[in-house]
């Protein structure tokens, strides 16, 4: 690969990493003469970006208008959810058919920092947590489609503007939730985990449709659970 399209692809990077963040909001204006100065990529690389962009479904191109970020809708929050709730199924499925040793002492130091953050009412920092725990049972599951899918997913919801957590109720219920889930990928219970997956993740998306957060409260959201 040559020099000019590692810094190519590196600006790309970082263009994506600045959306799916919430550095750039939803709804943001992405004018190519701005981000061609703000990510040193020339025009033709910030428009074939904003393709690929588009095609994540992280930017919308609109004729005459040019390109904004695009915004995830309460409705669609929820609907991503109920799919994670099925892929992620799959996944700690996987993970509890693959565990090792290794594993299980990552997945409990994953569930002991949530815990500990819960405890000490850093109720975003446990949200953060809790996207970390997520991801390594995404990572055990080694199911290459499902991890895929998932994060494509994820991206969708990283900058979305709400954090169930946030809902009175949720901690606690938070981790019962991840509790079942871990216990039985550890044990080695397909179906169990599995099944403590999607009860979590609909436990949420129903959450979420009950009581949204305001979006000043963490506009920057990982989304996490």
């Amino acid at each position: 690969m040559s020099m000019q399209r590692t810094q190519t692809s590196s600006s790309y990077d970082a263009l994506r990493a600045a959306i799916v963040s919430g550095a750039i909001a939803p709804d943001a204006r992405l004018v190519e003469a701005d981000v061609s100065a703000t990510f040193g990529m020339s025009r033709g690389a910030v428009r074939t970006a904003l393709i690929r962009l588009e095609q994540d479904g992280l930017v919308v191109r609109e004729p005459h208008r040019g390109a904004r970020v695009r915004k995830v809708s309460n409705e669609e929050a929820v609907e991503i959810l109920q799919v994670r709730a099925v892929l992620e199924g799959l996944a700690v499925r996987q993970a509890a058919e693959r565990i090792d040793d290794a594993g299980k002492q990552h997945l409990t130091a994953c569930l002991a920092r949530q815990r500990e953050l819960l405890e000490a009412g850093d109720l975003l920092g446990a949200s953060d947590a809790n996207a970390d725990l997520h991801a390594a049972l995404l990572d055990l599951s080694a199911h290459g489609t499902a991890q895929r899918l998932i994060r494509g997913l994820h991206s969708q919801t990283v900058r979305y503007q709400y954090r169930t957590i946030l809902i009175p109720g949720r901690p606690a219920a938070s981790v019962e939730e991840h509790t079942a889930i871990v216990e039985a990928v550890i044990d080695g219970r397909p179906d169990d985990a599995d099944a403590a997956m999607r009860r979590h993740l609909l436990n949420v998306a129903q959450a979420a449709q009950l009581q949204f957060v305001p979006k000043d409260i963490d506009i920057a959201s990982r989304g996490a659970l």
